[in-house]
């Protein structure tokens, strides 16, 4: 059993960030870990929510799912985020949230915390790279280690193999093109056993 503690965060407008989230929270579990599945506030305005029927579906769908904290953070030894990309970049609603961490990071809690990230676009090549390591940039300023999947399985060639977090190409009818729940699963057992090993050579 692990005594792991894992966040998994996440930001989703129509549900498939959510969906990879609900698979890395179901993997970190199968590890072992205590997961605590929570999402970043939403930051767009009512009505551009109201124009679009699949996002407005979603948020019903997910008001129940509890807001990300600091707290979170600070109780997490591991943490994988899980976002859409905007422009080859991280959502504005998942920025706004780094954005707030500057207090945890000044006082070195968010420190030797293994992260690794996840995300999706409408395309192939829509970002899902770039994305990611815009993400990791911020988990380099807090000094957390990066656990990113590599090709450190076989499961990575199945899933599309991107090394850097799993990453899924969504339909215009918001279906996920590639196959990558067995990939979550794996980068989640991997990011709690780099947990793992961090906790212990801090002890």
């Amino acid at each position: 059993m692990s005594n792991i503690n894992l966040a998994v965060i996440y930001y989703s407008s129509t549900g498939t960030n959510y969906k990879m989230a609900k698979w890395a929270e179901e993997g970190g579990k199968a590890a072992g870990a205590n997961v605590k599945l929570v999402k970043v506030p939403e930051l767009a305005p009512q009505e551009a929510i109201e124009s679009n029927p699949a996002w407005k579906a979603h948020l019903e769908e997910t008001k129940d799912v509890p807001e990300a904290t600091l707290d979170d953070l600070e109780w997490a030894d591991a943490i994988i985020f899980s976002v859409p990309t905007r422009f080859g970049n991280v959502p504005a609603q998942m920025k706004q949230f780094l954005d707030t961490t500057g207090g945890l990071w000044f006082n070195g809690k968010l420190a030797n915390k293994a992260v690794s990230a996840m995300s999706s676009a409408s395309n192939a090549h829509g970002g899902q790279e770039a994305t990611i390591l815009a993400l990791y940039q911020t988990m380099h300023h807090w000094g957390s280690i990066i656990a990113s999947p590599g090709y450190t399985d076989p499961v990575q060639f199945e899933v599309g193999g991107n090394p850097y977090g799993v990453s899924v190409t969504v339909d215009q009818d918001g279906n996920m093109v590639e196959d990558v729940k067995k990939g979550v699963l794996y980068q989640a057992k991997r990011t709690v056993q780099v947990g793992e090993w961090i906790k212990k050579g801090n002890q």
